[in-house]
């Protein structure tokens, strides 16, 4: 096949610039106008993304490039840098046939990197490795291409793989070079690396349409919407498909009513495409990720790459609070069972099951920042929820009880590199590794258990006075490591609902650090701070002062309360207990008691210490 066409894939860790490239990318190939306006980082669209400054969710799209009156479509995907979105970058590298690994200058390889390029070396794909930010004062380019090709050896990249291209690059002011002291100029250079480099798809557009389906989307006017490669033939609108599972059987049979193709940002519709083509096609209603869409003379699915299990459960539960519907308009069980079902169709990694009660469900996933996005994002649709305490997912194996590992990589100022190893390894984490970075920090390297993590990064950035960085990636099912020390606290209780008294709160002060402001609404059961000692404390926070001709009310100083501690979700879910939950709503975050009333709180504790 003659066609100029290349489809490739950016990896990367989090924050390290894949999507600023891309952004330049666009520019550079004409797909922006000189004087369009442009949101920064253009292909993280979705509202937690731009706030986190994260990809959450992987993104196609093209550009063209013209070089001695030949034009080549370059079709890009953006992908999520972030270990607990692998399921996405899992199934996009079946889409592309070569990778742009983009590392940063100063921090070099870290665990995400290589998670994905483990998984885009064992589909035999050979990358091109851009040192990025060669502008940094703490930049070391050539260790950091060092670090790379060690990764590359301890991956058992075959020899075509460890014989990369590389290039040096500052996505934020769009230039790469092969010249290590470059510090301008365009990205004319990785544009022809691309075309040089990376094979064209080279699939049979002879053969029957064959197309397995990568990303799963709902779009209001076509509904169900699948995204993937054609891998074989050619496909016209409203030519006859059926969807094959991974054993062969027919999942559904209808007609391809619209195709769109992606156009720098846009998808845009076609009439017809072929073998190598990234396409979205519409018309099926059962088809989901990982489906085979072909021809009717089509009985062989394509292999679909397997996904890592989840490692990680939350309950998700209506919320049953004295406040509940006050601030949402989602509430029954049945819509919270139609959200979820919904985000487990398109969102592979994530399994949904019923409780027995059906008043909530276990939502299991791959790990606490995945779900604590499915969380935030339901709570700004108007969604109010209790969610549980996070809990890891054991399996059996040989009789034996095992439990998810991950490789974590923590990079602090070294006087706190103590503190972190002694916290660590309360946590049942073993150190596999310690070496100083440079610039007075040091690089640890654990294998811990996934339960000790749970609730520890709010507690590590105060150890570390907020300048310490974690990266946490999956390593592997191993023998259960036995009790792991949780909270050393316990909590302020409320005893009765109404709205807190600034009186109340100020002689709760002595007792603990408190989550409330007056005025603010608590109920029975709520949970309004954190006890000084380690036994639960039942409180009062709506005692008023007593008025007599003694003691009036302008007598005292006026009460100087210490502002409470605010926490965000992810902040919130890993604080509670597993006696606790989080009350979830569009404008609160509430902690509480799972069991309100305190009689039957007091009962079930007994029958569970029995």
């Amino acid at each position: 096949m003659s066609r100029s066409l290349r489809n490739i894939a950016i990896i990367a860790h989090v924050d390290h610039g894949k999507t600023t490239l891309v952004d330049q990318l666009f520019r550079q190939s004409g797909t922006f106008r000189e004087n369009q306006r442009v949101e920064e980082r253009a292909m993280d669209s979705g509202d937690l993304e731009k706030e986190r400054g994260i990809t959450i969710l992987a993104k196609c799209t093209s550009v063209e490039w013209e070089r001695g009156g030949e034009t080549t479509r370059i079709n890009i995907v953006d992908t999520p840098g972030h270990a607990d979105f692998g399921a996405e970058v899992e199934r996009i590298l079946s889409m592309v046939d070569g990778v742009i690994l983009l590392v940063d200058a100063a921090e070099g390889p870290m665990p995400q990197t290589k998670f994905v390029t483990g998984k885009a070396l064992a589909l035999g794909l050979r990358p091109i490795v851009v040192v990025n930010k060669i502008d940094r004062s703490d930049a070391r380019p050539q260790e950091v291409l060092d670090e790379v090709f060690d990764l590359f050896a301890s991956l058992d990249a075959n020899d075509d793989q460890l014989d990369f291209p590389s290039l040096w690059a500052s996505g934020r002011d769009g230039y790469a070079s092969p010249d290590e002291t470059a510090r301008s100029g365009n990205l004319n250079p990785l544009f022809e690396l691309i075309v040089d480099h990376v094979p064209s798809p080279g699939l049979d557009s002879d053969a029957p349409f064959s197309f397995l389906a990568t990303l799963l989307d709902r779009d209001n006017f076509m509904g169900r919407v699948l995204t993937g490669r054609v891998q074989s033939g050619k496909i016209k609108v409203n030519d006859p498909i059926r969807a094959l599972d991974a054993k062969g059987n027919v999942v559904e049979a209808g007609r391809a009513t619209k195709l769109l193709s992606f156009r720098g940002l846009e998808r845009v519709p076609v009439d017809s495409a072929e073998a190598g083509d990234i396409i979205v096609l519409a018309g099926l209603e059962k088809a989901t990720v990982s489906n085979t869409i072909a021809d009717p003379s089509v009985s062989e699915p394509i292999a679909a790459q397997p996904i890592d299990p989840p490692t990680l459960a939350m309950r998700f539960a209506v919320n049953d609070s004295p406040l509940a519907g006050r601030e949402g308009d989602k509430v029954t069980s049945r819509m919270i069972r139609d959200r979820l079902l919904r985000e487990a169709e398109t969102n592979v990694a994530i399994r949904v099951t019923e409780s027995a009660d059906k008043d909530s469900y276990e939502v299991a996933g791959r790990g606490e920042l995945q779900l604590g996005v499915l969380i935030e994002t339901m709570r700004r649709e108007g969604f109010e929820l209790g969610i549980s305490r996070p809990r890891v997912l054991f399996r059996e194996e040989g009789g034996k009880r095992m439990e998810p590992f991950e490789t974590v990589v923590i990079d602090v100022d070294d006087e706190f590199s103590g503190t972190v190893v002694e916290k660590m390894q309360r946590r049942k984490a073993e150190l596999t590794e310690m070496r100083p970075s440079g610039q007075g920090k040091t690089r640890i390297t654990f294998s811990a258990p996934s339960r000790g993590l749970i609730g520890y990064h709010g507690e590590f950035l105060s150890d570390t006075r907020g300048t310490g960085i974690m990266n946490r990636l999956f390593e592997k099912y191993d023998a259960h490591k036995g009790a792991i020390e949780g909270r050393i606290n316990g909590v302020l209780i409320s005893n009765a609902s109404g709205e807190a008294v600034g009186y109340a709160l100020n002689s709760l002060e002595d007792r603990g650090v408190l989550f409330v402001s007056p005025q603010e609404k608590v109920y029975e059961g709520m949970v309004i701070g954190e006890n000084a000692k380690p036994d639960d404390l039942e409180v009062n926070p709506l005692k008023s002062k007593q008025l007599t001709n003694f003691r009036s009310s302008g007598k005292d100083d006026a009460i100087r309360l210490t502002p409470p501690r605010i926490m965000t979700l992810e902040q919130a879910i890993a604080y509670i207990d597993d006696d606790e939950m989080v009350e979830v709503t569009p404008k609160s975050i509430r902690l509480r008691k799972a069991i309100l009333d305190p009689h039957e709180r007091k009962k079930a504790r007994r029958k569970s210490e029995d």
